[in-house]
């Protein structure tokens, strides 16, 4: 693979000299005589390998190199000098260099040192750039809203991010737990660890303590051999117990031991595995009235809830529906190849009334159905419009609104749906909608649908 390599030196014979062996090599070869030069050329462009002089003029090299690594971590600096000291050496690792060597003494060792050097920063310009991806896909930029509510609940998933605390989301169903958890994750030191979640309510009790801690071989019916567990997999990492709030008793109990003391037992075995992660909670259900009520353990529910981050339902957020319905959108356009997408004002203000039990979730699925049914405009756009909503979400969000209030509005408006459904196929939609075809003949003259 290619490479950029910067040579900051002070010898112009020396430096033309080694920039043109590298030139030979195929690499793509910068140069600066002083720290100040260097640094400017490594804002304009990335660079994989600085070989640097240990004096330069206005800064010594190996001090340069702790400046460097901080700056631009994944960039690897190897360090010449024309007297070699084990001390200077010793400082110069310490401090980030990839290698110190001797010039003049050491020139058959540059090239393969070099390709060594550009092969460990281009593995870590790819991991770097696979982090950002991440970020971008599942960090707090995907936390779409604008509202206090939303603001203050991004405000504390970013301060407690960069710890390590445990911690207890709380809302309904569809408020986004598993997406804060992720970008909880991801703005952590251990966004380079696995992020694994678990639904706790989606297994039974057996079933969920082997997917949990593992199994050794034989320890039940079935256990041919040794399966690592759900806290294995997370080491290094978070893991997410969603709907913890339907964790049997028992394995609350292991649970409460795998935060204390950071081991836990494999079923069947005898010795504690230790563990390295951490546990980010969620539930829906009123988790400290269950615990004082005694159909959850207090002690858990206490270590647990180190730092809880209640979530708000969409409902108290109406203007962020709009940011989200808008976000939807696109997404669900782009991947249909529909992407010059709009929401009429109509549809958002429907949107906003809408009581949303389901959330988030239920407004991603509104959407993604109105995109399906939406039909390009003459000149390639799409608009979503008010009668592209489910039959129930415009009921809910009718408002005050006396001309749709009236049921030949809504009967009209579900018509038209039903056959923008049925692609225009007037017997299958006198079928869904259980009426006559000569009914259905006569509703559409009446009510001058196209």
């Amino acid at each position: 693979m290619s490479a950029t390599i910067l040579i900051i030196d002070d010898e112009p014979r020396l430096r033309t000299l080694l920039a043109r062996m590298l030139q030979l090599e195929g690499y793509l070869v910068l140069e600066a005589d002083d720290a100040r030069t260097g640094l400017k050329a490594l804002e304009r462009e990335p660079v994989q390998v600085i070989i640097c002089d240990v004096k330069l003029p206005d800064k010594s090299g190996i001090d340069l190199t702790a400046q460097l690594k901080e700056l631009y971590p994944a960039t690897e600096i190897i360090l010449l000098t024309a007297y070699g000291t084990i001390a200077d050496g010793v400082t110069a690792i310490k401090n980030g260099a990839f290698d110190y060597i001797t010039k003049g003494d050491d020139n058959d060792r540059i090239l393969p040192l070099l390709s060594r050097a550009v092969d460990k920063a281009n593995l870590q310009f790819r991991i770097q750039a696979l982090e950002q991806r991440m970020n971008r896909t599942h960090g707090f930029g995907t936390i779409i809203g604008e509202s206090s509510a939303i603001r203050q609940a991004v405000d504390l998933a970013r301060k407690v991010a960069v710890t390590d605390a445990t911690v207890l989301l709380t809302g309904e169903t569809g408020t986004g737990k598993e997406v804060f958890a992720q970008a909880i994750h991801y703005g952590s030191a251990r966004s380079t660890g696995p992020f694994v979640a678990v639904n706790c309510g989606a297994l039974g009790k057996d079933i969920l303590e082997s997917e949990l801690f593992g199994h050794r071989a034989g320890a039940f019916t079935g256990a041919m051999r040794d399966q690592k567990g759900l806290f294995a997999e997370a080491d290094k990492g978070t893991l997410f117990l969603d709907e913890i709030g339907e964790l049997p008793l028992d394995l609350q109990t292991k649970l409460l031991r795998v935060l204390e003391t950071r081991e836990y037992l494999r079923v069947g075995d005898t010795k504690p595995t230790k563990t390295n992660v951490r546990v980010i909670a969620a539930t829906n259900r009123g988790l400290q009235a269950e615990a004082e009520a005694g159909t959850f353990r207090l002690d858990l529910y206490y270590r647990l809830s180190v730092f809880t981050i209640p979530l708000p339902p969409l409902r108290e957020r109406p203007d962020d529906v709009v940011l989200l319905a808008e976000q939807f959108a696109r997404q669900i356009g782009a991947k249909m190849g529909r992407r010059d997408l709009r929401i009429d004002p109509g549809f958002g203000r429907q949107l906003q009334t809408h009581t949303w039990r389901g959330n988030i979730r239920e407004l991603k699925n509104v959407i993604e159905r109105a995109v399906i049914l939406s039909e390009p405009q003459p000149d390639g756009s799409v608009v979503l419009t008010p009668d592209l909503l489910p039959f129930e979400t415009a009921v809910g969000a009718l408002g005050s609104d006396e001309t749709a209030l009236r049921l030949s509005t809504v009967e009209k408006n579900h018509i038209r749906r039903v056959l923008r459904q049925t692609a225009g196929q007037k017997p299958e939609a006198a079928r869904l909608l259980g009426i006559g075809l000569t009914t259905l003949y006569r509703k559409i003259d009446e009510y001058g649908i196209e």
